[in-house]
Order: C-alpha cells, then sequence, then structure tokens
C-alpha cells in the first residue's frame, strides 16, 4: 500500500496533479490542487484504491483528511470517488460535524447527498466521528439557501460554502464570506 508520496508538481489537472516521483509521473486525485503550484515539491498522504480498471491513487495534504475518507469509505456502498467528492464540497470538520450531530438536512442540502446516503452515513459514521469544533449550527445551511434565492446555481452556491474560513461563525458573517468569493 502507497501510503505517502513526495515528489514535484507537474501539472495540475481536472481531479488532480501530476506529481513527479522518482522520474515516474504519476496522477493523484485530489479534493482540492488550489494550494500546490506547479513545480513545488509537496508530500501527500494517499490511499491507494485497486480497481478492475486499474489502480487509483488518492491524495490528501492533511493526513486527517485521509482518515476520514478511508472512513468514509467503511459505509456499504462508498467508493473512493464519492467519498472523495464530500471532501470536494465541505471541509473535513464541517462533514465531521454534520455527522457527529446526525444532520441529515444540511448532508443533503449543502453537501448535495441523497436523503438515502445522508441516512447512510450518519447512521454509519455518526458514532465513529466526534464534532471538533463544538455544536453544529444552522448557518451554512441558511447561507445556501440565501445564495441559492439570489440566483445561484446549487453548485456555485456549494463551492462558495467551500471557501469560507472554518472559524468564522455566524449567518451573516458567513453570508458575507461567501458572497465576496466571487465564484460566479
Amino acid at each position: 500500500m502507497i501510503r505517502t508520496i513526495r515528489g514535484k508538481v507537474l501539472s495540475l489537472e481536472p481531479g488532480g496533479v501530476v506529481v513527479d516521483v522518482s522520474g515516474w509521473g504519476l496522477f493523484v486525485h485530489l479534493a482540492s490542487v488550489e494550494p500546490l503550484p506547479v513545480g513545488s515539491e509537496i508530500t501527500l498522504a494517499t490511499h491507494l484504491a485497486i480497481k478492475q480498471d486499474g489502480p487509483e491513487l488518492y491524495g490528501f495534504v492533511d493526513p486527517s483528511d485521509r482518515a476520514f475518507f478511508e472512513l468514509a469509505l467503511t459505509v456499504p456502498g462508498m467508493g473512493p470517488k464519492t467519498a472523495l467528492s464530500l471532501l470536494r464540497r465541505a471541509s473535513r470538520t464541517q462533514l465531521e460535524t454534520a455527522i457527529a450531530a446526525r444532520d441529515v438536512t444540511y448532508l443533503t442540502r449543502v453537501i448535495g447527498l441523497g436523503k438515502k446516503s445522508a441516512e447512510k452515513l450518519v447512521v454509519e459514521l455518526a458514532e465513529k466521528v466526534s464534532a471538533p469544533g463544538g455544536a453544529h449550527d444552522d448557518a451554512d445551511a441558511d447561507v445556501f439557501d440565501t445564495l441559492v434565492a439570489l440566483g445561484y446555481t446549487e453548485r456555485e452556491a456549494r463551492q462558495a460554502l467551500g471557501v469560507i474560513p472554518a472559524e468564522l461563525a455566524g449567518r451573516d458573517a458567513r453570508l458575507k464570506a461567501a458572497l465576496s468569493a466571487n465564484l460566479r
């Protein structure tokens, strides 16, 4: 099992990055490629998934994100691409908080899971994760609804929520940060 890789970023591609590791250009699926400039040296925590059509490598800047990803893979029917898409839509701490609080509404509305998938995620993982930031509030759900009411698509609203700093609290402050992200 490949657990970490270190190398130089050769290129950014949709859904991932190509890393030069001892002369090998490895494509690594990532939740976000934003903090990785081309030419920089990086170390990624990785998960190797062996599938019928070949191996796929999933990378994480933070080893805690890999741990959450691997925990999500224990949910029946959850594959690596779905688990990675969760981390693309929200930060690990937001996901853990929503799952620990058993907030199916947040997971369906803001994260974009179907109701059955969200319920399965909560049932399987609620006892295994802890809410890192304390109690989960509905600020993001309210911000999401407001953005959609203002004309954002659901996808744009999810992207805007993804760039809000996790430490920013309160509906109004989070809405202002989402609007200033200017993802449209």
